[in-house]
Order: structure tokens, then sequence, then C-alpha cells
């Protein structure tokens, strides 16, 4: 699913306008309609007390338009008109008259007017400002804005929570809606899945109002949202007369004294995600772990007891995952050093090996082209520098992925996926995979998925996705603080059949439709 610019989504409207031979109030019209239809499938007419909240550009008039409909079908509304300008849109002022015709007149707020009194069980509909605020509001804007947000009544946000920029961060979270729900028109926005912006967007859902699809499907964009349905058209089914020589040779590198369950989650995720083959390399305390842990891998160890001294080996890998748990001790930096001055295989680099890379940034040029870096955020920041905010670190992930032509994935609640300008977005995993060694185990499914054959870039954002989708289906079984990284292992293959699973249909009233004289 594309996400589009502020710029794009303008651009979306009037070509949706001139093509189909429509009004831009009838298109106000239509996002009206989805999100009443969506008040009106969970509400079907509970005499709760609706508080809509609406400004004076387009934002205001989708939710005047909203208190129209919600008032011709019988709810409880009130509605509040914030006058922060002397300026107001005409569609605004369109759908003003037609509320006023049915003679509900609204409350008109400014600076010298009381707030109204809002009940906790009470619903506050939030279409102050859109997608076009580009400055912090007004003082008395913001402490409506934060008498809202203290009422305790569930906020559900148009399009997105009012005081949100589209392009850049808040300087304060001050005078930002902290909604329940945002109803996002056609696409979810960038800003709904940036860490910063957390304490505004709890839940969020795309309400589809009839922009003109021949945009929506041609217009490239700079990110996106990873959902089944663009990785199923990724897979690449197993073939009858296939063998394991079919789906790759893994090479996994590292561990340390102490530290080989990194390695064995690392290897064990790899085999559960369809390596054909798997080679781990540990030292030589790490021997009778790996081989008793996981008897499907074949074993190479170090003369050294204790850390990776040399990566020396006689097989020929699709593939190297290098990282996890290998320490940076001179001697292990030294072999890493060494290994990347000849090799052309496709490298999977994760922990103490982006670390060292950290450490002496000329090894960066040594890289094969399209090799996939997977730090979280620390390891990150010793990479390209520290960032301003979460837009500041998205520009120098990019900058840093053109320059050494590489792909970076920032593991987080929502990992993003960057390859040179264009961002994949991840919509699976949640908190309780927030543990110890959870990145080991993603590293060996990305891994397994190079060796298979996917391109880099598909093989890093297919293995987030089945990382994240196993970390769902493993808490939804065990809960957050009792899922851990052996688990997710276990769930990996669960996560794959669940890819392939149809949606069960929902039974669910018809929601009502307008009148045609309304639009």
């Amino acid at each position: 699913m594309r996400i589009f610019s502020a710029d794009q989504i303008y651009k979306a409207d009037k070509f949706t306008i001139e093509k189909h031979g429509i009004k831009s109030d009838d298109l106000m019209e239509r996002a009206a309609m989805q999100i009443f239809n969506w008040f009106h499938m969970r509400m079907q007419g509970a005499p709760v007390k609706i508080h809509l909240f609406c400004g004076i550009g387009n934002n205001g008039g989708d939710g005047i338009a909203l208190a129209r409909h919600l008032l011709d079908h019988g709810y409880n509304i009130e509605v509040n008109v914030v006058n922060y300008s002397d300026k107001r849109s005409k569609d605004f002022l369109i759908n003003l008259e037609r509320l006023k015709e049915r003679k509900l007149w609204p409350n008109f707020l400014d600076g010298n007017t009381p707030f109204p009194k809002i009940g906790v069980d009470d619903i506050i509909v939030d279409a102050i400002f859109g997608i076009g605020l580009n400055r912090e509001p007004d003082r008395w804007v913001k402490n409506l804005i934060e008498y809202l947000n203290h009422s305790e009544a569930f906020i559900v946000a148009v399009d997105l929570p009012s005081g949100l920029f589209m392009n850049s961060i808040a300087e304060s979270g001050e005078g930002i809606i902290r909604s329940n729900f945002v109803l996002s028109f056609q696409a979810p926005k960038l800003i709904f899945f940036l860490p910063e912006n957390a304490p505004y967007v709890e839940n969020w859902q795309v309400l589809d109002i009839g922009l003109d699809q021949e945009f929506l499907t041609t217009t490239e964009t700079d990110y996106e949202l990873i959902t089944k349905h663009e990785l199923l058209a990724w897979y690449i089914p197993r073939k009858k007369y296939s063998h394991k020589g079919s789906y790759g040779h893994s090479l996994l590198i590292g561990g340390t004294h102490g530290k080989i369950g990194a390695m064995i989650l690392t290897a064990n995720a790899c085999l559960q995600s369809g390596t054909g083959l798997l080679t781990a390399m540990v030292p030589n305390c790490g021997y009778i772990p790996m081989q008793t842990a996981v008897p499907e891998a074949m074993v190479l160890t170090d003369t050294e007891e204790k850390v990776i001294s040399k990566i020396d080996y006689d097989i020929t890998p699709t593939v190297i995952g290098i990282g996890t748990g290998m320490g940076q001790d001179p001697k292990t930096k030294k072999a890493f050093t060494d290994l990347l001055k000849d090799n052309t295989i496709s490298l999977v680099i994760d922990a103490d090996a982006i670390n060292l890379l950290s450490t002496n940034k000329a090894l960066l040029k040594k890289l094969p082209p399209q090799s996939i870096l997977t730090p979280h955020d620390k390891e990150l920041e010793r990479l390209i520098g520290a960032w301003e905010d979460d837009f500041d670190k998205l520009a120098k992930a990019k900058e840093f992925s053109k320059k050494y032509d590489c792909i970076l994935v920032l593991k987080g609640a929502h990992t993003i996926t960057i390859y040179k300008e264009k961002g994949y977005i991840n919509t699976t995993g949640n908190p309780g995979m927030a543990t110890a060694g959870s990145g080991d185990v993603l590293t060996g499914v990305i891994t397994a998925f190079v060796a298979q054959g996917y391109a880099p870039l598909r093989a890093a954002v297919f293995g987030v996705f089945l990382h994240g989708s196993a970390g769902d289906i493993g808490a939804e079984d065990r809960g957050y603080l009792a899922l851990t990284a052996g688990k997710i292992v276990e769930y990996l293959g669960d996560a794959l059949l669940d890819m392939f699973k149809m949606p069960e249909q929902p039974h669910i009233n018809q929601p009502v439709e307008g009148d045609e004289d309304e639009g």
C-alpha cells in the first residue's frame, strides 16, 4: 500500500475531481459519508453524546458534513467551530450552510469562549486541522486541544490528529490531539509509524473515499506499507523436483564465550525459514552447544576457544550472516576486516559486525552491493550519526544507503527497511518482541530468504514481516511477557502458513447510505 505525501494527496484530490467531473464538495461528501458509516456500524444509534470540534478549513468541512449525517440519523451531537482564523474554505462554508438549514447552530469558539463540558463517557470528533497544517496552533487552540486530551473521552480524529505535521515533528508535544482512533482517508500517513508520534495515534483505519485508482496505482511514493498482499506476489513456491541444494547454503558467523546462544537462535531461525543448507562458524567453545542444539547445522570452529579469530572456510555459501553474539575482540575485528577484503558473497550484517563497521567506516566501501544491515537505534546512530528527529533519522538513513549501496533494516515497533530513496514499513510485530535474542532471530530469517534466491531487498522486507508475524502469533498464545526469542522461532512456520489464509468475512449490518440529494 502506497503512503502518499501531503502534496500527492492534494494532487490526487484534484485529479479525481477533474477526471470524474465532480465538485470538491462532492469529494468531501464522500469522506463524510464514509466516516458516518464507520460510526453508525459501531454505535447503531446509541445515545452517546458526540462532540464535534471542527476547524474552518477542509478538515473542518469534513466534520461539519459528518455532523449533518449524524443529526439526520438521530444521534445526540454538539458541534463546535474552532475559529482560529478569519479565513474559511469554500467547502467548509457550503457544509456549514447545509447544517444551518437543519436548524442546528454550532458553538463558535475563540480565545475568549469557555470550553464546552465533556463527559468521560462521551465521544469527541477531532476535525480541527488537516494535512495542510505547517505551524503550531495559537496558544488558545493549544489550550483547547489539551482540554480535550484531558477530558478522558474517546477521541476519533478525522484523517490525522490535529496538531501533527505531515513533513516534520512538532517542536513540543503540546497542542496535539492524543487520538484513540484515526480515520485516515484513502491511505495511512507516514507520521502514524514514527516513534515520536506514538502518543498521538493509538489506532488507525483507512477509509476509501473514492480517489482515482489510476492516480493511486501509478504514482510513485517514497514509502510503502507492507502487508500480506504485497508479499504474496513475491513468494517463490518450491518445485516438486527440487532438493536441499536448490535453496541455498547459508553460512552464519558469530558467537563468543557466553554468547553461543545468540548463534543457536540465528541458526534455528535460518532453518525454520527455509535455507537448504546451513553451516555455522563459531569459536571452539561453541562446537558442542551448536551440534547439540542445532543438529541440522554443519559446524566449523575457530582455533581460538572463546572468540572468532580467523574466517576461513572451504564451502561455497550463497549468503553469509555475520555478527550475532560475535563480540569486538581485536582478533575478531581483524578477521572481519580480512573477510571484507575479497568477499563478493551477499552479506546480512547484525550486532557486533555493525559495531565493527562503525569503528572503521572505510570498511563500508568494501561491502558487496545491497548488503543488508539490521541495526537497532544505538547501532544505527554509530553508523549514521545522531539525528534531530524521526524525519532526520530517515533522511540520514537514505543518504547512507545511497552512499554505500546497502539496505538498512531500522528495527523498531514499525520496522522500516530503507534502500536508497525508498522505505518499506512493516505492519507486523508487537511489544512482546522486545526481548533478548529477537534480533538474532531476524538475522537468521533474512539470511534464509537471501539463500533461497530472493533479491536482498525483498529478502529483508519479507523477513521482517515473517519475523513480526511469528511474534504476533506467539503473543496470542503466550502473551507479551512470556514471549521469548526461541518461541518466535517456533512460530515461524505458523507465520508462513498464515500468509495464505483467507480472512474471515465479518458479519455486519449494511451501512446506511446517504440520500442522493444531500450531495
